[in-house]
C-alpha cells in the first residue's frame, strides 16, 4: 500500500475546516499524513486547527498568497507517493480515499482518480474521462487523488479555475485520470464567496450579456478567468 499524503489549503475558512478535517481523519483507508496549509488567514483558522495537531496534523502557516502557492507548499511538505489536495469546504465520504486508490491500483496508466461531486442540492455527476470534452469544458474536481511522480505543480499565476488549468497541464504531458462512480465528495459553503454557489444556474453563462450592456459581476469573473485559460492551453 502507497504511502498517502492529504494536502488542505485553507483561506478564512474557520466555519468548515472542523468538518472537513474530520471526513478527512476518520476515512476507511486512513491517509498517512494530514497538512493543512493556512494562507494567512484572520478568522480564527489557527485556534480551530489547535485541537488536530494532538491527531498528527501538521499545520503550515504562511502570508496570503494564493491557493495555488499553498497548494504547492504542502506538497513539498508533504511525502505521499498519492496527494490529494482537499478544499477545505470539500467533506469526504468515508470510503473516499479507499475507493480513489483501488481506481489506480486497477488502472496503473492513470495518473490520478476523480469522482462527482454534490454542492448543496446540486448534482456534479462528472464523466469518465474524455481528452476532448476536457479540452471544452472541466468536469473534474480539484479534491481527487494524484499519483506524486505525475503532478507537475499548480500554476500559481492562475487565479481561478485551478483545476481545470492543473488537469489540462497533465493531458499535455500524456497523464490522464480514471473515473470512480458515485458523489464521493461534498462541498459546503459557509461564506456565500465566490465558486460554484456563484456561479448557478449555467444558463446564466450563455445568455449574451454583451448585447444587453450589463453582466453579473459573477459571470464576468468566470469569463474572464476562461479565457485566461483558453489562452494558456490554445483551446
Amino acid at each position: 500500500m502507497s504511502r498517502l499524503s492529504v494536502i488542505i489549503p485553507t483561506y478564512q475558512h474557520a466555519a468548515t475546516l472542523p468538518e472537513c478535517l474530520e471526513s478527512v481523519l476518520t476515512q476507511t483507508r486512513k491517509p498517512d499524513e494530514v497538512i493543512v496549509v493556512d494562507d494567512g488567514s484572520v478568522d480564527g483558522t489557527p485556534m480551530v486547527l489547535e485541537p488536530f495537531r494532538a491527531r498528527g496534523v501538521q499545520v503550515i502557516r504562511t502570508e496570503n498568497h494564493g491557493s495555488n502557492q499553498a497548494r504547492n507548499t504542502g506538497f513539498k511538505a508533504s511525502s505521499g507517493q498519492l496527494v490529494m489536495f482537499c478544499d477545505a469546504d470539500a467533506l469526504l465520504r468515508p470510503d473516499t480515499l479507499e475507493h480513489f486508490e483501488q481506481a489506480l491500483e486497477h488502472h496503473p496508466k492513470a495518473s490520478y482518480a476523480y469522482s462527482g461531486f454534490r454542492f448543496g442540492w446540486k448534482s456534479f455527476a462528472s464523466f469518465p474521462f474524455s481528452a476532448e470534452r476536457l479540452r471544452r469544458m472541466n468536469y473534474i474536481h480539484t479534491t481527487s487523488l494524484i499519483r506524486r511522480p505525475d503532478f507537475p505543480g499548480f500554476d500559481e499565476r492562475v487565479k481561478r479555475l485551478q483545476d481545470w488549468d492543473l488537469w489540462l497541464t497533465m493531458l499535455e504531458q500524456g497523464k490522464e485520470g480514471v473515473f470512480v462512480e458515485g458523489e464521493l465528495i461534498r462541498i459546503v459553503d459557509a461564506h456565500g464567496r465566490v465558486g460554484i454557489s456563484r456561479w448557478l444556474p449555467s444558463l446564466a453563462y450563455r445568455i449574451p450579456w454583451e448585447w444587453l450592456g450589463w453582466m453579473p459581476s459573477s459571470v464576468r469573473t468566470f469569463k474572464e478567468a476562461k479565457a485566461v485559460i483558453v489562452k494558456k492551453h490554445r483551446l
